[in-house]
């Protein structure tokens, strides 16, 4: 996968001073290395799966395409107002300020497998407050998986005790 690693595109100051920003829309427009780190994702998780979640946005890249090549479902993960159903919600601190994330109430069984996606696990604020939505509908978080960890940030450590696994680590 190191090979790859070269197509993630590190943009300085973005969105805000101080970010460095991992763009992954290099490696997104190789057809080989979206299949590899794909592969490389299914590889990772173990047991039968009933959801993967997605967090918006860029979680809804390889969330769904993992729910396919692992055979359940895809939830989506959003920012406050976007989904049009009825939803619970929770608030969240970002590396670089603070906003809410939102499920629709019926979309986890209760006692369900779930894998958590995105694409990033920074301080671990997002996957944290995604895996408190996937709980308070009853559902099991059993892995919790990334396109890419930013180790120095100790996101995973916000995550223990649940599995967790990143494709690329910078």
């Amino acid at each position: 996968m190191k090979t790859y690693a070269s197509l993630i595109r590190t943009v300085v100051d973005f969105p805000k001073p101080g970010i460095a920003f991992k763009d992954i829309t290099p490696l997104l427009q190789d057809p080989r290395a979206v299949q590899a780190c794909l592969t490389q994702m299914v590889a990772d998780i173990k047991g039968p799966i009933d959801y993967v979640v997605g967090v918006e946005a860029r979680g809804f890249i390889f969330g769904p395409l993992l729910a396919q090549k692992l055979n359940c479902g895809f939830v989506p993960v959003r920012k406050k107002g976007k989904l049009p159903y009825q939803t619970l919600q929770v608030a969240y601190d970002l590396e670089y300020g603070q906003d809410h994330l939102e499920m629709h109430i019926d979309a986890i069984a209760s006692g369900a497998r779930v894998v958590l996606h995105d694409d990033v696990l920074a301080t671990g604020g997002t996957a944290k407050a995604a895996i408190k939505l996937i709980e308070q509908l009853g559902g099991e978080v059993v892995h919790c998986h990334f396109l890419i960890e930013l180790a120095a940030l100790q996101g995973r450590a916000a995550l223990l005790p649940h599995k967790i696994d990143a494709v690329f680590t910078f």
